[in-house]
């Protein structure tokens, strides 16, 4: 073969080459829709296996930038803490160091001073109970824990305590002495939803039944629930008499005569309960539905949605 036509097949070989290359990709590309259509046609199962065993390229995404984000566990609120501190702290005398209270109080806030009793007395006027009833996160790892101090006279102080978390919440220091502040303002009171007065019918029957069985033990409370609501017993029975004070309602419908099944309304229920001890008001919440002529027990609303569980007591 002459050099001339040796060069000229070398020439035309590359491009002869690119060109089965690129016939070879269209069909490869003519395969994958008909086996795609094919899978189609046979369900979204095979659909699905399809995808799934289907090579699939990827473009790599760029990295973000590292962000280093310091939380604290939801559980990490230190209220309990701050809690037993003070009553620890208000039990303590620093004319005794090495007691039991003083001791506790010094593991929880190493850096804070014990009180000291007045001249003469021997001790200070210690609470009847310690109760956390405010916290504050002003920071990732610092808190204000706001205790409620009440004493056998019936006044009540209350202590800021400042508490330190760390990164985890598992730990916690009290990290200055209380500060006596103001307690918590009282909050205005909205108007009360059960606006319809219920006079003396099926409805008031109903309850004053149920009542008397649940709370004196007096008949089967069961009887009186709409079917699927659990209602274990108040045990052991709690008072010998419960009266029905007053009954309001949301809705008209509970004034009137038992409406058609499925009905439901929403009461509220004074009553005065009694036993050896003396006379005792309480409220209940429930919801009402009618079924067949007479209204039952749907939920007491201070327990899960659509089921009456023992309490309820306001």
């Amino acid at each position: 073969m002459s050099p001339g036509k040796q060069a000229s097949e070398s020439e035309a070989a590359p491009p002869i080459a690119a060109g089965a290359r690129l016939e070879t990709m269209r069909r490869r590309v003519r395969l994958s829709r008909l086996a795609v259509w094919t899978v189609i046609a046979a369900g979204p199962v095979a659909l699905a296996v399809a995808v799934a065993s289907t090579p699939t390229t990827v473009e790599a995404a760029t990295p973000a930038k590292s962000t280093s984000v310091r939380t604290v566990a939801a559980s990490a609120d230190p209220e309990g803490y701050a809690q037993v501190f003070v009553s620890a702290w208000l039990r303590s005398s620093a004319d005794d160091a090495t007691s039991a209270q003083a001791r506790l109080a010094q593991s929880l806030a190493p850096d804070v001073e014990l009180p000291e009793p007045a001249a003469g007395t021997g001790a200070q006027s210690t609470p009847q109970s310690v109760v956390a009833v405010r916290s504050a996160q002003h920071d990732d790892d610092a808190w204000s824990v706001t205790v409620a101090a009440q004493y056998a006279d019936g006044s009540v102080r209350y202590y800021a305590v400042p508490v330190a978390i760390d990164g985890a919440g598992t730990s916690f220091t009290v990290t200055g002495a209380p500060g006596v502040v103001a307690g918590p303002a009282r909050a205005e009171v909205p108007a009360s939803p059960y606006g319809v007065s219920v006079p003396d019918g099926d409805l008031t029957s109903a309850l004053k039944e149920f009542f008397a069985a649940y709370l004196t033990g007096t008949g089967e409370a069961s009887r009186y629930l709409a079917p699927g609501i659990n209602l274990p017993a108040v045990s052991p029975t709690p008072y010998t008499t419960a009266t029905l004070q007053q009954i309001s309602a949301v809705e008209q419908a509970a004034a009137e005569q038992v409406p058609g099944d499925g009905t439901k309304v929403h009461i509220l229920a004074q009553m005065d309960a009694a036993d050896a001890g003396g006379r005792w008001p309480l409220a209940y919440e429930l919801t009402l539905r009618a079924r067949s002529g007479r209204w039952e027990i749907a939920a007491l609303e201070s327990e899960e949605p659509g089921t009456a569980q023992a309490g309820g007591t306001r």
